[in-house]
């Protein structure tokens, strides 16, 4: 596969989240043929099985979104050891109603930064799970563990460390490749 459109999910709604900032240096380095594009988590209402009957527009798009593209990218902070809770909020939304689960069989990768030494891992490990769970191909190495010092991410995506900047490359590569054996596997096969 040459071309295919890969959605990102930013797991912090912060305006000043270095989550977004890594998600738009991944966007930046993406390879040739490859389009990242944001599928907004922010509008979301909180989930409850009472919309199960008739989904919210905001909700219907979000799902349409996940749909839309070829593998989702989850850039994800960690919050008390976990998954942030509006990101946690979305993927019950992906998840529901019960039966029509967008991650179902959609290639998936997990990747986040932190100041800490150790990044995101616990709540990646989490994510993880959830992942597994909705039946989603996730990408199992590299692992993304990015750790984020003053000035790594420039606010028009670029990455100022070249070491940094080489393994996001080769983690959007790794991920394609997870997409394009996905995208020849016959469907119900």
């Amino acid at each position: 596969m040459t071309d295919r459109t890969i959605g990102y999910i930013v797991g912090s709604i912060s305006s000043t989240s270095i989550n977004r900032r890594l998600a738009e240096a991944l966007k930046r380095l993406a390879p040739e043929g490859t389009t990242l594009v944001e599928i907004p988590i922010a509008d979301l209402p909180f989930y409850s099985v009472d919309h199960d009957g008739n989904f919210p527009q905001v909700a219907v798009e979000f799902k349409q979104a996940i749909a839309d593209v070829d593998g989702v990218i989850i850039v994800t902070p960690e919050y008390s050891r976990s998954i942030p809770g509006v990101l946690k909020n979305a993927l019950d939304w992906a998840s529901r109603p019960y039966g029509q689960n967008s991650f179902n069989g959609k290639p998936t990768a997990v990747i986040g930064t932190s100041g800490s030494g150790i990044a995101t891992a616990a709540a990646q490990q989490h994510l993880k799970a959830i992942l597994s769970h909705f039946n989603a191909p996730t990408l199992g190495q590299p692992e993304g563990y990015i750790q984020s010092t003053p000035g790594l991410f420039a606010e028009n995506g670029e990455v100022t460390n070249d070491e940094t900047a080489g393994f996001l490359i080769g983690y959007l590569e790794a991920f394609g490749d997870l997409v394009d054996r996905f995208a020849k596997v016959p469907a119900g096969a």
